[in-house]
């Protein structure tokens, strides 16, 4: 009996990776060989690159068309990649959709088997990360904090050093592409959508070419993106920091008025009053700020701008 074919889209986000696609096709090429049954097609996003991303995809894609059909969407300008996940989605009518980045740490030797996680049942298949020993101690701590609390406030269950390296079955992609919000995060996103998820592990290799894009300032600001949009729960933790706060103020003003009607009037110290007011005055600025990020979300997406803009599409 013959296997029953079906069709699969790469996508690839790209931002500033010349450096890259030549190696990715040839590797993406040898993977094909092995999925005879398998129609591909490569979905190449342009996020405003400053070099020759663009042209040499589209040339790629013209090269490689005896093995896959493929689409170059162009941005006007870099709108981030998870603006241009969505553009790849937007464009994708395939059965599933890989998302993998370009620079070759997601290695297309996966993909056999996250479609064979696919056809074993998994709606989403992510690859995930054995270890992070090569990040350091510091970052290594920063992430296991994030996804505890991201997960401890969403309520979603976001698996620690998965990436954005994944299958999705196309209903999961006609799930996630209805969320059309402006700041976006699409590990949350995954986890919101739910369906059966299965995970395949492997050792992350290191840039093919380039240099990362992810600096430790952009995957702070990534973080407060992923649990402000999924939770309300920092509004609900300062209301009891000021709980606490009003409670111990309180306790303390009884023990200043019964000692001055045991003691008589004590003149306060200056120490311990510049030490109080600007104790309160950074907890009332760190909420002023929390309200900030809520409100400043709520702005931008009041607006509805399109979370990006299309400068030409190129069909292969």
């Amino acid at each position: 009996m013959a296997e029953k074919s079906f069709s699969i889209s790469v996508l690839v986000p790209c931002y500033n990776e010349e450096g890259c696609l030549r190696e990715l096709f040839d590797r993406l090429g040898t993977i094909q060989q092995q999925l005879s049954t398998c129609h591909w097609r490569i979905i190449l996003v342009n996020d405003g690159s400053i070099d020759s991303t663009h042209e040499l995809g589209v040339q790629l894609l013209h090269s490689n068309r005896h093995w896959c059909s493929g689409v170059a969407i162009d941005f006007s300008r870099n709108f981030g990649k998870e603006s241009a996940i969505l553009a790849g989605l937007d464009h994708c009518n395939e059965d599933a959709c890989i998302i993998m980045d370009a620079d070759l740490q997601d290695p297309p030797e996966l993909i056999p088997l996250l479609i064979e996680s696919w056809q074993n049942g998994a709606d989403i298949a992510s690859a995930t990360r054995i270890s992070r020993q090569k990040d350091g101690y510091l970052k290594n701590l920063t992430a296991r904090s994030f996804y505890k609390f991201f997960r401890a406030t969403s309520k979603l269950n976001v698996t620690q050093d998965s990436s954005d390296f994944r299958l999705l079955d196309r209903k999961v992609i006609v799930a996630i592409r209805s969320c059309r919000e402006s700041i976006r995060f699409s590990k949350g996103f995954f986890a919101w959508a739910g369906f059966k998820q299965d995970h395949v592990y492997y050792k992350r290799p290191e840039r093919h070419a380039g240099i990362s894009k992810w600096g430790s300032w952009k995957l702070w600001n990534y973080a407060l993106d992923g649990i402000f949009n999924y939770s309300t729960s920092p509004l609900r933790i300062w209301t009891y920091i000021g709980a606490v706060i009003t409670i111990i103020a309180f306790v303390l003003a009884l023990k200043t008025i019964i000692a001055t009607l045991t003691n008589g009037i004590d003149v306060p110290g200056y120490a311990s009053t510049f030490a109080a007011v600007t104790f309160l005055g950074g907890v009332q600025l760190m909420g002023i700020g929390i309200l900030g990020e809520y409100l400043g979300r709520t702005y931008i997406e009041s607006k509805r701008r399109p979370p990006y803009i299309v400068k030409s599409i190129t069909r292969v």
